[in-house]
């Protein structure tokens, strides 16, 4: 029997989780991650986590098991909102989620679950944890619309060898199905959905907390530009200038805006829905095209810089000149796609079977074999 402490978070994946590893027999201490307060940054008056917290405590009464809440608004603030932050305003597009991951769950509270004499920490991920020869390995959940595994990406060896993730197995009606059966207050809960960590408020809001408006052109780039006729490199990007395009509007900072989104920008008078193709905070210039398939959103490719390069195990790296094929998102929920993977001194090449859209810089690519995540890197 081990000792195993879960993150219960206040939703149904967690509670079934506890109540799994109490079915199998372990010993399970459960413990609620505060990972905001700051009510400067907070638009709602709504506070999420405290409801969440008192479903975690419900949860673990039920379950009869101890209850820990522990404070780490500090380190999430430094490791990630102020990450986020900086990341937004230099015109990229962070993932707090897969940061939080790597710099909380299996980092601040691993170390405090190790304090409490923990052999395991255990979370409601939908993913696999796997024993091989060379390591443990981290597959996708059986769930393949609910998959997390994405949002792990970051994390490294030593923090999955610690992992349990007892839903990874499961289908999400199941786990629905058992917290019903059990009883439990998470049963029905919805799962949660944007910043769930300061709130009910709509991202560029939050930002504007910390990020001061600019106002800037919005350029429309035709279909015809004349650059299109060029051929991109394998990971190369079309560089657009205010003298490509002709100005249709106006917004309120650069560094509010992400590529690929197409909400947000209130211009009318198109047939299509106007795409976010390209970002220049230098300029404070936000590039915009007319049609999920304008050719400004498209990318043969993608770098990822040498410090950014991330592989589970040692034993998978690339060495300079080497080069292999893996099946590769990036971002949550995208299905799978081919790209060829090439190590050089610049860092590692990502070519893509055929070309992909709205390629943001700042997010995080990962690469697969089979269900076997392999690696991952930002996007440069």
């Amino acid at each position: 029997m081990a000792r195993v402490v879960v993150g219960l978070s206040g939703g149904v994946d967690s509670s079934v989780a506890a109540h799994l590893l109490i079915e199998q027999g372990h010993e399970v201490i459960g413990i609620f991650m505060k990972n905001w307060h700051d009510t400067n940054f907070t638009i709602s008056e709504e506070c999420p986590w405290e409801e969440d917290s008192k479903d975690a405590l419900l949860v673990a009464e039920k379950l009869g098991i101890p209850f820990h809440t522990i404070d780490f608004s500090e380190e999430y603030y430094e490791r990630i909102v102020s990450y986020m932050f900086k990341e937004y305003e230099s015109g990229r597009t962070p993932n707090p989620d897969v940061l939080c991951n790597r710099e909380i769950k299996f980092d601040s509270f691993l170390k405090y679950a190790e304090n409490l004499g923990a052999d395991f920490v255990a979370t409601g991920h939908y993913c696999r944890k796997r024993k091989s020869d060379s390591g443990f390995e981290l597959l996708t959940g059986k769930d393949s619309n609910k998959d997390q595994s994405y949002f792990l990406c970051q994390i490294s060896q030593s923090q999955l060898a610690k992992a349990l993730f007892p839903v990874g197995e499961l289908e999400k009606s199941e786990v629905r199905r058992i917290a019903k059966e059990q009883d439990l207050v998470t049963a029905e809960k919805r799962d949660s959905q944007g910043l769930c960590f300061i709130g009910k408020v709509k991202l560029p809001d939050f930002l504007k907390q910390q990020l001061k408006e600019k106002t800037g052109n919005i350029v429309e780039i035709s279909q015809d530009w004349d650059g299109f006729t060029r051929e991109l490199e394998p990971v190369e990007e079309y560089l657009f200038t205010q003298a490509d395009g002709k100005v249709i509007g106006e917004h309120s900072g650069a560094h509010f805006y992400t590529i690929g989104q197409r909400r947000g920008l209130n211009i009318g008078g198109y047939v299509n829905p106007l795409f976010i193709i390209q970002i220049n905070t230098t300029t404070n210039t936000v590039y915009v095209g007319e049609g999920d398939d304008h050719k400004g959103l498209s990318r043969p490719g993608l770098l990822v810089l040498p410090s950014d390069i991330h592989w589970l195990k040692a034993i998978d790296e690339l060495e300079i000149g080497e080069s292999k094929h893996f099946q590769i998102r990036i971002r949550y929920r995208q299905p799978l796609f081919g790209a060829k993977l090439n190590r050089t001194e610049k860092g590692l090449e990502v070519v893509f079977d055929k070309p992909a859209s709205a390629v943001a810089k700042g997010q995080f690519a990962a690469w697969y074999e089979g269900d076997v995540l392999v690696g991952s890197g930002v996007i440069s």
